[in-house]
């Protein structure tokens, strides 16, 4: 496992955007500021329907904790989760059960002071002001504590967060203590961005994200799959997150084919 090290909460910072809350503005909700919304209408101007690219990462987010609510798991870990609104893991489970936990864990305060609100009515659910850099600090949490069972099955969720982790942040080392500190029968998604397959429309996402305080590190599939371990990939496999298990019927292919990602599970 990583060694233990302090843990770099971010200050606020009003100023310049955030990934959390660009994201909810492609998404359409409301926790998001006129900072990050200009930064969206200039991306999406720039590569027209990219917020197609936002909602198909959610739609898989979704699809994913779908598949493992089927297969028993009641718990989850959300790392570098984002605002908890607009299709997030609780509304996802308490459509098809109230038996379920969920732990947000995000380092952007304001993201964390948006998401307590959200979250006052739902006992199941809670936040945490954390980095997921630092995975002892995080599993350790009161709150991990108090609403997860580690001796159980947990579903892990990387979704959307790993390619804000520069290398020289040891992306890899992180993942494999998270994989190390759950059990058998255990699942993992990761949502990631690659150049692998549209590097022009990445370099101008982020290039855009070099201006948020959150810039971006896109990564290779070849790379990506390494954050997988010895995790067994569920069928289809790895792959454009579009492509896993999609709802039925006919659908337009990705625009930009940005979005790499795998749902498996802990042998």
């Amino acid at each position: 496992m990583m060694e233990t090290r302090d843990a770099a909460l971010r200050e606020m910072d009003l100023s310049r955007p955030a990934a959390a809350r660009i994201y909810d503005s492609f998404l359409g909700g409301c926790h998001n500021f006129g900072v990050d919304r200009e930064l969206a209408e200039r991306l999406e101007t720039d590569l027209p329907g990219i917020a197609d690219s936002y909602q198909e990462n959610r739609a898989f987010l979704r699809r994913a904790v779908e598949f493992m609510l089927a297969h028993d798991i009641r718990q989850f870990l959300d790392l570098g989760s984002g605002i908890p609104t607009i299709g997030q893991v609780h509304e996802v489970a308490r459509r098809r059960t109230r038996d379920f936990r969920v732990v947000y864990v995000d380092n952007e305060p304001l993201t964390v002071a948006h998401s307590r609100p959200l979250l006052t009515r739902e006992p199941n659910a809670a936040i945490i002001h954390a980095d997921i850099r630092d995975p002892a600090s995080v599993l350790r949490a009161s709150q991990v504590r108090q609403l997860l069972d580690l001796s159980e099955p947990v579903g892990l969720l990387m979704s959307a967060v790993l390619h804000f982790v520069p290398d020289s942040d040891r992306p890899a080392e992180l993942v494999e203590a998270y994989r190390d500190a759950v059990v058998p029968g255990s699942h993992l998604l990761i949502a990631h961005l690659t150049d692998s397959y549209d590097p022009a429309a990445m370099r101008t996402l982020a290039d855009f994200y070099a201006e948020s305080a959150d810039p971006l590190h896109a990564r290779s599939t070849s790379a990506i799959e390494k954050f997988l371990g010895d995790f067994e990939p569920i069928p289809p496999g790895p792959g454009l997150v579009a492509t896993w298990r999609p709802e039925p019927g006919p659908r337009p292919a990705p625009r930009y084919e940005i979005n790499y990602g795998a749902m498996t599970r802990k042998r």
